[in-house]
């Protein structure tokens, strides 16, 4: 069977998919800055994971596996070439010069997309029966850049998995902290939703030697799912933790967000679920709030959304304000998510001023 090119639009998130679909022999181009393609290009990329039932982590070196790897800038691509485009990096930098090129390139060439972002974009936005759309465009850094995608060709990949990049190493090096499962909904058509079944058996078939002549079963997969709806289960984990880190002076760890008050974060958990529901959901779509708040027991950093606001960013992904635009359309209110959303507003407002 042939493998698949892969065009990957982010070196982050983007490296630790590309690390699983390199297994199964597959091709990847990632499209990130000109730092991260010469390390990849020169390097590899490291992906560093932890093991159940392992002390230490497990480190995959990309120049070892089946598959190809290779970066470029957004200039030297042409969309058309692949099989699937994977939107690996944060909302507001599809605006950015060169990349806004690249994805209207992407949308213009009919291939099909598979994003994973927190902050859905709004051509998948658009699949969503009776979801009013242009209402949701303020909650987007330039909503322009995806105007001219096919909805049918864009789904959603659920970035469930935590890493970063350790400060203290190069910039190919990407660490796991939190190693759940990407969760992709289906594409509309059967033959694009595929391809997606066939890199989750590529990446279920892993077996890894981590050098010491055992095969091991690699965490972090790619779950494909036949409801539209089973990546939005992230919206409650992320106005339950990622926004209410970031405090009016300052930003506290996921795990201070979530456990500092257990019964808030049940009511936010549960009001965002309600909100998935009433847009068409089954509650088995969505994650339950003690599987989450088991996890975020290891989340001891900051959010990386708290982390950008805080070092200065201008802009953030903004799913707290997008779903609190979403539950407005059904009538409904919360008071902590609109006082996170207000924080959030008034550290941008600050990092603005700052930067003018």
């Amino acid at each position: 069977m042939a493998a698949y090119n892969i065009l990957v639009m982010g070196a982050s998130y983007g490296s630790l998919l590309a690390t699983k679909l390199l297994f199964g022999g597959h091709k990847v181009k990632l499209v990130c800055l000109p730092a991260e393609a010469e390390a990849i290009n020169t390097d590899g990329a490291r992906v560093r994971l932890p093991i159940k039932g392992r002390t230490d982590l497990v480190e995959i070196d990309t120049r070892k596996l089946p598959g190809t790897l290779s970066a470029a800038g957004p200039g030297a691509v042409k969309p058309s070439d692949y099989d699937l485009v994977a939107l690996a990096m944060q909302e507001p930098q599809y605006r950015s010069a060169g990349v806004r090129e690249l994805l209207d390139a992407v949308a213009t060439s009919k291939v099909p997309c598979m994003s994973i972002m927190n902050m859905p974009p709004l051509p998948y936005l658009k699949r969503i029966p009776g979801l009013a759309t242009d209402a949701l465009k303020s909650c987007y850094t330039d909503a322009t850049v995806w105007q001219n995608f096919d909805p049918a060709l864009m789904t959603l990949c659920s970035p469930d998995p935590q890493a970063f990049r350790p400060p203290d190493e190069k910039i190919n090096v990407l660490q796991v902290t939190l190693p759940s499962n990407f969760k992709v909904a289906r594409f509309a058509a059967d033959r694009h939703t595929a391809k997606l079944r066939r890199m989750q058996d590529d990446i279920d078939a892993i077996r890894f030697d981590p050098g010491d002549g055992t095969k091991i079963e690699l965490p972090v997969k790619l779950k494909v799912h036949e409801s539209i709806f089973v990546p939005l289960a992230k919206w409650a984990m992320l106005l339950t933790g990622n926004y209410r880190c970031v405090q009016k002076d300052s930003a506290r760890s996921i795990r201070d967000a979530v456990h500092s008050d257990l019964v808030t974060s049940r009511a936010v958990y549960d009001w965002v679920h309600e909100v998935c529901i009433k847009l068409g959901a089954s509650p088995e779509d969505l994650v339950p709030f003690e599987k989450y708040a088991a996890a975020a027991q290891g989340l001891v950093r900051p959010s990386s959304a708290a982390r950008a606001l805080f070092a200065g960013a201008p802009n953030i992904e903004r799913v707290d304000r997008l779903v609190q635009s979403v539950a407005a359309q059904k009538g409904m209110r919360n008071a902590v998510v609109d006082e996170t959303v207000a924080l959030v507003d008034d550290r941008l407002v600050v990092n603005r001023k700052a930067a003018a």
